[in-house]
């Protein structure tokens, strides 16, 4: 069975990690929080959660995917520390391993150097596309797969960026989105006036 670890530092966007975390495992798939900055991580909007695990260095063995949430200032967090940078250097490196950010966290993909020439998108303001003007930056789309380099939009995208996830792991998404009602919310999201 494939797995993955998603890291959480402090200041990291709740919907989005945790959306992902919770339809991760609801596909069968084992999904790891990795508190960056020690057991307990903070998000941006005040709620703390207990970590399956605490990075300890610059290496992560064992996992298919790394992920990372967006929200500021967890997204810089990712950004600046030497170990995540380097982790995601090695993943992108392996052809078998997949690499995954969403929102402001594909900033740490271009920190990495990562993205030079490939499709990404993050979430659209000038402060977070301005990382990347050496790649192929998505503006229409929601989720965006490069071969083993996934990037999504923001918190409303975290469901979709979940489903192709766990899809690309080895699960099945379309009986995740069935139970999770996601086309009766579609439906009603195209009539409401917005």
């Amino acid at each position: 069975m494939k797995s993955a670890a998603i890291f959480l530092a402090d200041g990291f966007e709740e919907i989005e990690a945790l959306a992902t975390v919770d339809i991760l495992r609801r596909g069968g798939i084992p999904c790891t929080t990795i508190g960056v900055n020690g057991p307990v991580s903070t998000g941006s909007h005040g709620i703390p959660v207990t970590c399956d695990a605490v990075l300890e260095g610059p290496s992560l063995p064992g996992y298919d995917m790394i992920i990372l949430p967006g929200g500021m200032p967890g997204a810089a967090h990712l950004r600046d520390d030497e170990r995540v940078q380097t982790i995601i250097r090695t993943y992108d490196a392996d052809p078998d391993k997949y690499v995954a950010a969403i929102c402001a966290a594909p900033m740490a993909l271009a920190a990495a150097g990562i993205t030079k020439g490939r499709r990404v998108t993050s979430y659209p303001a000038d402060e977070f596309k301005s990382y990347f003007g050496d790649a192929d930056y998505v503006d229409d789309e929601l989720v965006v797969v490069d071969g083993h380099l996934i990037t999504s939009r923001g918190p409303a995208t975290a469901f979709l960026f979940a489903y192709t996830l766990t899809d690309l792991l080895g699960g099945d998404s379309k009986p995740l989105m069935q139970s999770m009602l996601v086309n009766m919310a579609a439906a009603k999201i195209r009539t409401m006036d917005i």
